[in-house]
């Protein structure tokens, strides 16, 4: 373990993460279990399997596991209309509207591109906490109402003017707030609020008794909870600093607000080895769906129900993953069904690669190297009037900007203050250095690159 121990040291010091837990189960047994570095670092008070970290978006596996379940009690179905739960649900596009089902939500291709709502959902946080203007995205542009409730939300997708993707199941675009959405029909179809839901029939069933959803319920892990952490540029310097205001967002609690542990996640994960005995919280049915590669949405990669499933993982296996990213959480959690293995890391820090930590230790448990990818792209030949033709600025609503730029010949990307090349692999696909992400430039009816694919959403082109 030495090795792997360096190599997460390594990543730790580079990218100025101040903690990390991670730990990796199989077979129900526990091989692989270390911390790193600081819950509180001018306390020195070291991280545990045990600490409270914010794990974001893993929130929406559980989602999607309380959308199984009420299948399971006949009280929904999965292709049913979003409107059979929420009558008042609306876009700019009827004709796509009542088209837009459960299933689409829950896997991200409902043809909502990314809006406002989060930013908005988010803003009674964001206005009181002087480190937004730090966070990796544009968060602080947050002029508008506050939404608070899922009325709300409904309200603003059935009001605002925006431009759909495409017609419902045709088009993948990672969506917080489709979850949103699914948080309601839980809360509508259960008669209980998405927070009682989750507790009573996942927190619980799995004995997963540090891990909740509301900020009231901050102080009662007090013992061993992290501090927060943002990093700010300054010249060539990056400065990590506390910035204790933990963020909520009531509308979209379903797409990213649980808090939770090592110990605890891991629990749920291998809650999905019980299957049908009297432990599980699904049936074999109902995971076998959670699993299941439904959308595919990069080469190589799919869209589960509130997993991502890559057929061909570690030695040919199947990885099923899904990280997390929000103020001060960087974080992910990986099944491998065929050798019963559980894994997850938390940390304190945004914006910083969770998934090399996690999938290091995942490749290390195999015999695998270290730094191998699962996908392998070879270098593509592309000409250098094509490349100029995807320079330009892309933003979303959601806060997030990149842009390319053309630099000695080469299309470079420059999202912050950093700027990257990236290799041509075909088919308008590109890819940074010592990265598995794929970025891929979307043409528009007439032809013309209007879009590019980043991050899993679809960025529409500002200049």
């Amino acid at each position: 373990m030495k090795t792997l121990n360096a190599y997460i040291q390594q990543k730790m010091d580079k990218y100025f993460i101040p903690g990390a837990a991670l730990g990796i189960d199989m077979e129900g047994e526990r091989i692989y279990d270390e911390t790193f570095g600081y819950r509180h670092v001018n306390k020195k008070l070291p991280v545990t399997a045990d600490t409270v970290f914010g794990i974001a978006s893993m929130t929406k596996s559980f989602t999607c596991v309380a959308i199984m379940q009420l299948q399971e009690a006949g009280k929904l179905f999965v292709h049913d209309s979003v409107k059979n739960y929420l009558p008042n649900f609306k876009t700019p596009y009827p004709v796509y509207t009542n088209d837009i089902t459960i299933h689409h939500l829950m896997t991200h291709t409902s043809g909502l591109p990314p809006l406002k709502t989060h930013v908005l959902a988010r803003k009674r946080s964001i206005d009181k906490d002087p480190s937004a203007k730090d966070y990796g995205l544009d968060v602080t542009a947050n002029d508008g109402e506050p939404i608070d409730t899922y009325a709300d939300l409904i309200d603003y997708l059935a009001n605002e003017k925006y431009e759909m993707l495409g017609k419902p199941g045709r088009t993948y675009s990672y969506s917080n707030d489709a979850y949103g959405l699914l948080g309601a029909i839980i809360e509508a179809v259960s008669g209980k609020s998405y927070e009682q839901y989750i507790t009573d029939h996942i927190l619980e069933p799995c004995q997963m008794t540090r891990s909740f959803i509301l900020l009231d319920d901050l102080q009662t892990f007090a013992n061993d909870l992290t501090e927060l952490y943002v990093a700010r540029e300054d010249g060539d310097e990056t400065i990590v600093y506390e910035a204790p205001v933990w963020w909520d967002a009531p509308a979209m609690r379903a797409a990213g607000y649980i808090k939770s542990t090592v110990n605890d996640i891991l629990k749920y994960l291998n809650s999905f080895y019980e299957k049908d005995s009297e432990n599980a919280i699904l049936s074999e049915e109902s995971i076998s769906k959670m699993f299941y590669p439904h959308v595919k949405y990069e080469p190589g990669k799919f869209y589960g129900y509130g997993f991502r499933i890559t057929p061909n993982g570690p030695k040919g296996m199947t990885l099923i993953d899904h990280g997390g990213g929000l103020k001060a959480v960087s974080s992910m959690m990986c099944l491998i069904p065929e050798k019963e293995l559980s894994g997850v890391v938390l940390t304190n820090l945004s914006g910083v690669p969770a998934g090399d930590l996690l999938l290091g230790s995942v490749k290390h448990t195999f015999g695998l190297s270290i730094s191998d990818s699962f996908r392998q792209f070879k270098d593509q030949p592309i000409e250098k009037t094509t490349l100029e033709r995807f320079t330009g600025t892309y933003a979303s609503d959601e806060g997030m900007k990149v842009t390319f730029f053309m630099s000695n010949d080469q299309l470079m990307i420059q999202s912050g203050l950093k700027a990257e090349p990236l290799r041509y692999i075909g088919n308008n696909m590109f890819m940074q250095p010592n990265s598995d992400r794929i970025i891929q430039f979307l043409k528009n009816k007439n032809g013309c690159i209007d879009r590019v694919f980043y991050q899993s959403r679809h960025i529409f082109k500002k200049d």
